[in-house]
């Protein structure tokens, strides 16, 4: 069961991206998501509260858990700062993350981003990971299904013993509805969200979800967990959770808002690892 903490959590870091006069208390620690579609900065202050919060469309810049236009995530991240900036917040450190089972200087290009942005970069953590310091787990997976991948951290006792990932996501969801109506993909992720059509599409993508459920069953054989917990966009769109629980025979937990997990709990990493770094 999700706790209520973490839902009023992700619910302040929501009303914190208007940007409207929060309460600014330094030092900050911030988290950029830079997801395949769409780039979030999140911000909490020292007590791990959400202060500030941007989210800018990205849909070129990732693909697939690597970044493919290393210039435009830059820019992107430097155009958050600067509006960061003109509302109060001045950011210096923040964390990066990466999709599980991103290695070497893959995952490394996601700290690049940030440096090459001007940001003293704290540390890097992998995605799902990142999300369960948001949902307080002690037990279970974190499924992230984000716009190119679906990824998966299994936790036993508090502590990450196995990550995966596959490209499996949103743009699957995209590619699909594209060419049922012979529509672009553009088009095609204006029809997912609209939440009037997504009655009449949910038989059109179900076999998507479908395959995003064979994949964490796939992943967890090795295991076994009771309870499964999503995050990321696609997780947002509703029945989502019916299916997972479906083809997984699992109990499947969802927060307020999917989408806000990831990008909250890697500022939270943040904070956690400024304060090791001034205790060592």
């Amino acid at each position: 069961m999700i706790k209520d903490s973490a839902n009023q959590l992700l619910l302040a870091f929501e009303s914190s991206l208007v940007l409207n006069g929060c309460q600014r208390k330094e030092p900050l620690f911030a988290g950029v998501d830079l997801g395949t579609a769409y780039t979030v900065t999140a911000v909490v202050d020292a007590s791990g509260i959400p202060v500030a919060g941007v989210s800018t469309q990205s849909r070129s810049s990732v693909r697939d858990g690597l970044i493919l236009d290393y210039v435009g995530a830059i820019a992107i991240v430097r155009q958050q700062l600067k509006l960061l900036s003109e509302a109060g917040f001045k950011i210096k450190t923040a964390a990066a993350a990466y999709p599980p089972g991103t290695v070497g200087r893959n995952a490394q290009t996601f700290a690049n981003v940030l440096q090459a942005a001007g940001l003293q970069v704290s540390g890097l953590i992998d995605e799902p990971t990142a999300a369960s310091l948001v949902l307080e787990i002690t037990d279970g997976a974190v499924v992230d299904i984000g716009g190119g991948t679906t990824g998966i951290s299994v936790i036993q006792g508090g502590e990450v013993v196995y990550t995966a990932d596959e490209a499996t996501g949103g743009i699957h969801v995209d590619l699909v509805i594209a060419g049922h109506y012979n529509i672009g993909t553009d088009e095609a992720e204006k029809i997912k969200r609209d939440p009037k059509q997504r009655s009449a599409i949910f038989p059109l993508i179900r076999p998507v979800f479908q395959k995003m459920a064979s994949i964490v069953r796939r992943h967890l054989r090795e295991h076994p967990v009771a309870s499964l917990y999503l995050v990321g966009g696609t997780s947002c769109f509703p029945g989502i959770e019916q299916v997972m629980e479906d083809e997984t025979c699992l109990s499947v937990e969802r927060p307020v808002n999917p989408l806000w997990v990831t990008p909250l709990g890697i500022a939270l990493s943040c904070l956690k690892t400024e304060i090791r770094k001034q205790s060592d």
